[in-house]
């Protein structure tokens, strides 16, 4: 009996402290009185899970003609939070393709953080594991120059709502965000049929909200460089991109993906790999079918 009220002393309050966050209080040293345990989570790519605040698809110069769908997943390696999640966009095209649509998001993420990772991130997910429902995004495209001498010109205006989740478990950021860029690009046509070589570049803006009271905003310089090359049914790319924020706080991620797509009747499928160069420090594996849908 001794024993058994002993064991029940030591393990009560353990039960405790994943229900009221006194584990949290403890290993922080928080205090009432002190600041909100909100203001301990670091708003940047680098102290987040890997869909909080990416660096955004590279655009190339051209509003690509059509509506399509695309669904997939990705495989995010990284020690201390290996992530899986399941994404999906939805794209359309109008007025000759002079203005693009998209709208885009995880739809569901599982994750596991180990407890170094956890208390890094001042989170509050006791055990580190879960899922977490994404942001979701939508962007306006608009071609400026196409087929003349200047290279082909597009702009993008994209916005993120606060949908994601977990903000406790330093997931999502829980506040808005946009970016807008310009994308340039020039196309030269092989020798031989249905051959081509793409250069591409592109710089923009983008802004996120963060929970500095000093500094409620952070403000990147987006810039993205690459080159796609196309024969018969396939298309591979490579590229390096990424943003510079201003706080020096793990807010300056960087990558390089590959991208390999094969078109078959009405699909595509699309093999992609992005390796996080700085702050952003995941490898990933994307696998996705996208289907084209008449308009």
């Amino acid at each position: 009996m001794r024993k058994l009220i002993l064991f029940l002393w030591l393990a009560i309050p353990l039960f405790s402290f994943s229900e009221d966050y006194m584990w949290w209080n403890i290993k922080h040293g928080w205090e009432t009185g002190m600041p909100g345990w909100r203001s301990y989570i670091r708003i940047t790519p680098g102290y987040l899970g890997p869909n909080a605040l990416p660096v955004p698809e590279v655009k190339k110069g051209v509003v690509p003609s059509g509506a399509n769908f695309e669904f997939g997943t990705d495989l995010h390696f990284r020690e201390g939070d290996p992530t899986q999640d399941i994404f999906a966009k939805y794209y359309r095209s109008f007025a000759e393709n002079k203005i693009a649509i998209e709208i885009f998001g995880v739809v569901a993420e599982h994750y596991s953080m180990s407890e170094f990772t956890r208390d890094e991130r001042f989170a509050r997910d006791f055990d580190g594991k879960g899922f977490a429902v994404g942001d979701l995004y939508f962007s306006t495209l608009i071609q400026l120059v196409k087929g003349r001498k200047f290279p082909d010109t597009m702009v993008r205006m994209a916005g993120r709502t606060a949908s994601g989740g977990q903000l406790e478990g330093a997931r999502y950021t829980d506040s808005p965000g946009y970016y807008f860029d310009f994308s340039f690009s020039k196309e030269y046509q092989g020798t031989k049929e249905n051959r081509s070589f793409l250069p591409f570049a592109s710089f923009g803006f983008y802004s996120w909200q963060t929970n500095d009271l000093a500094n409620l905003q952070n403000d990147a310089f987006m810039y993205a460089l690459g080159a796609d090359l196309k024969w018969s049914k396939w298309s591979v790319s490579n590229s390096l991109s990424g943003y510079s924020g201003y706080k020096k706080e793990r807010d300056k991620p960087m990558l390089y993906t590959f991208d390999v797509k094969h078109r078959l009747k009405n699909k595509t499928i699309r093999l992609q790999y992005l390796h996080g160069l700085r702050d952003w420090t995941y490898r990933t594996v994307k696998l996705s079918l996208i289907f084209d849908l008449k308009k």
